[in-house]
């Protein structure tokens, strides 16, 4: 909850610093997951295609949409597929906005999927992407007193995600590089959970003020340093030349 409220709030501070007030932008959601960022920019006007490989989470994310007003449903558009196949299914030029969030760690060799992400924004389009910060990968295990977990990972370039799974990180600077070799030169970058990423999975987010004060102070970690940079995720901004 707390990831998608703080991303949220960032993805709209760039949106409104990028396009009028009242357009109604063209979204592409790459590995859209469950479709809770999508179903978000649909409620609020936008026209948004979700891509997804997952068949239990294009299932789930169905399953969503249909509660959904038609109005909004209209608005939403699913696609079984792949992140590497944007060529197949659209045209260059074709979306406002592509958001891939939570997937680069899943790719092995990451600079043809973002290749082809910036190949589908029109010019001045922009790209949306949260990735496990490779920069504080001891922070999880150290701050768990894991210490040789901890030692382990300031070398890593991968680790094992909370589904057991064994994935990539990145880094801000080797993403930096890239975007500006894709045409999508990096205009922001954002922390995203920099101190309730050793919270339980199961844990509830507390209620009322208290969930208030919490999405504060990672709202306003996540824009300072140094504090953004020992974030567990990195939400970065480019922006299609």
């Amino acid at each position: 909850m707390v990831r998608q409220e703080l991303v949220a709030r960032q993805l709209d501070e760039q949106i409104a610093g990028r396009f009028p007030v009242g357009r109604r932008l063209r979204v592409l959601d790459v590995g859209m997951g469950q479709g809770t960022q999508a179903l978000r920019l649909a409620r609020g006007g936008h026209t948004v295609t979700g891509l997804e490989s997952d068949a239990g989470m294009l299932a789930a994310a169905r399953e969503a949409l249909a509660t959904e007003p038609a109005g909004i449903r209209e608005r939403v558009r699913l696609i079984e597929g792949d992140g590497l196949e944007t060529g197949v299914h659209f045209l260059p030029g074709s979306f406002d906005v592509v958001l891939c969030h939570g997937v680069l760690m899943y790719v092995n060799e990451p600079d043809a999927l973002l290749a082809g992400l910036a190949r589908m924004l029109a010019p001045g389009g922009l790209l949306s992407l949260l990735v496990r910060n490779g920069n504080s990968l001891a922070m999880r295990p150290g701050v768990a007193g894991d210490w040789a977990a901890a030692l382990d990972a300031f070398d890593a370039d991968t680790y094992t995600n909370r589904l057991g799974l064994r994935v990539r990180a990145d880094r801000l600077e080797a993403l930096t590089a890239t975007l500006a070799g894709i045409a999508a030169p990096l205009h922001v970058w954002y922390g995203v959970r920099v101190f309730t990423d050793g919270a339980a999975d199961d844990a509830p987010p507390p209620a009322g003020d208290a969930l208030e004060r919490l999405l504060a102070a990672e709202d306003r970690a996540g824009r300072t340093d140094p504090y953004r940079g020992m974030a567990a995720l990195l939400h970065l901004c480019g922006v299609r030349g």
